[in-house]
């Protein structure tokens, strides 16, 4: 039995430690749609609605009228898979990421001259892929789904017209469910065993920045979003092929696994040209370099899989990434405002450790929105944006689970809507 490797749980922890990717390797940004808008550029300087909470806590002090905004962006994202090359055969399947909905929702109440209270609901991280069994490199990704949910009470303070601060604890559910197939050393490529993995978690952690309006027409934007440190108890439950012949198949396992998401950086300025445009820029740092090697403890398990399955670590060997961007704002006339950007953002894998799970590259970004303002006190947000990625190779080589390589190009559309009530 000692032919029998089944690497499928690290996956999970795969998925929830590269939480900055949603669908095999495209950015979940949209925390706001009015950002969204500007490729994101400006982020932690601009503060024009309530999704300040995310984008920077201090720019709270900025709205000097009660205000909430919710909105949701849908993201439909493609993969073209060519060149495929794998020892049991199988299909390529391109179109293995469904349509995925984000949704958020923020408030924002001003105290007194210097002190305003918030409170943020967003989706940060999040990933769904789901292949199929016939997938080519079936042994190395079927499913993966994971969600991640914030709530974000927030103050902030203003010391006077020109710098404040803000800072808001969060409240991280993380949530996930994932399947690989196993291969059955009995009929290698046929009647493959499944085994599918589920775990969640609640943890702290906090984002804390500093808004400074350095002259009347500039306003510097510095935010930092600590990192999250969780423990998933998880469950493993193997069926059919290899684990039928086993007597093992419907069972289920404990699991744990220790997993922190990265901290980030963002600084961004935010310059008002004139009465008509408005100019961005940003530059965000994620310290993915935590990310180097994942490591999982299984429990209870028969002695014919406590050897193999016990413990197991795959390296990842990530690095720290840079994203760049750029944007501007057009004030077209007293109701509409029209907005556009560009963003660069590289991936934090490598050739070597890259597998089908996350076979993302480095990415450009391009994308538009509008603002309309119908009354004083309604604004309704829309965004597009289009990602595209470089293309990146898999190449995944076991001695149970033969050889798997291919070329990924992936590429999203999203299109977000929000609405902003000031009270």
């Amino acid at each position: 039995m000692k032919k029998i490797t089944l690497k499928s749980p690290v996956g999970l922890a795969v998925v929830l430690a590269s939480s900055n990717v949603l669908a095999g390797g495209f950015a979940l940004n949209e925390q706001s749609i009015s950002g969204m808008g500007s490729g994101f550029a400006g982020r932690s300087s601009s503060a024009e609605d309530a999704s300040t909470v995310f984008g920077n806590p201090a720019g709270m002090a900025r709205l000097k009228r009660e205000q909430a905004s919710v909105g949701a962006a849908t993201l439909f994202a493609k993969s073209d898979i060519s060149q495929t090359r794998s020892t049991f055969g199988g299909k390529e399947d391109g179109d293995m990421v469904p349509t995925t909905t984000v949704p958020m929702g923020y408030y924002v109440k001003p105290i007194d001259e210097h002190w305003a209270f918030g409170v943020g609901f967003y989706v940060p991280f999040g990933l769904i892929t789901d292949y199929g069994s016939g997938f080519a490199g079936r042994y190395y990704a079927n499913k993966s789904e994971v969600t991640t949910l914030t709530f974000q009470p927030t103050i902030s303070y203003a010391f006077n017209e020109k710098v404040s601060i803000g800072f808001g604890p969060t409240i991280n559910r993380i949530g996930g469910e994932i399947s690989g197939m196993v291969p059955n050393p009995l009929s290698p490529g046929r009647n493959d065993g499944k085994l599918k993995s589920t775990g969640d978690d609640t943890a702290l952690g906090f984002n804390a920045g500093v808004l400074v309006q350095a002259t009347d027409q500039t306003r510097l934007g510095l935010t930092y979003h600590s990192k999250v440190s969780y423990h998933l108890d998880a469950k493993t439950k193997v069926t059919d092929g290899i684990f039928s012949v086993l007597g093992v198949s419907g069972r289920s396992y404990d699991a744990s696994l220790d997993v922190d998401t990265p901290e980030s950086v963002d600084f961004s300025v935010t310059h008002q040209l004139n009465n008509d445009w408005t100019l961005y820029a940003g530059s965000t740092w994620t310290r993915w370099s935590r990310f180097k090697e994942l490591t999982i403890e299984n429990s209870g398990l028969p002695p014919l899989l406590s050897g193999q399955l016990g413990t197991i670590s795959e390296e990842q060997n990530w690095h720290d990434t840079w994203a760049h961007a750029i944007g501007a704002a057009y004030q077209l006339n007293d109701q509409w405002v029209l907005r556009g950007g560009f963003s660069v953002d590289q991936s934090p894998t490598n050739n070597t450790n890259r597998g089908p799970r996350i076979p993302t590259g480095d990415r450009k970004v391009v994308s538009f929105g509008a603002g309309w303002t119908p009354v004083d006190n309604v604004t309704i947000d829309l965004a597009y944006s289009y990602l595209w990625e470089e293309s990146v190779q898999i190449n995944d080589t076991s001695a149970t689970r033969g050889a798997y390589s291919a070329k990924y190009k992936n590429s999203a559309s999203g299109f977000g809507t929000s609405v902003s009530y000031r009270f």
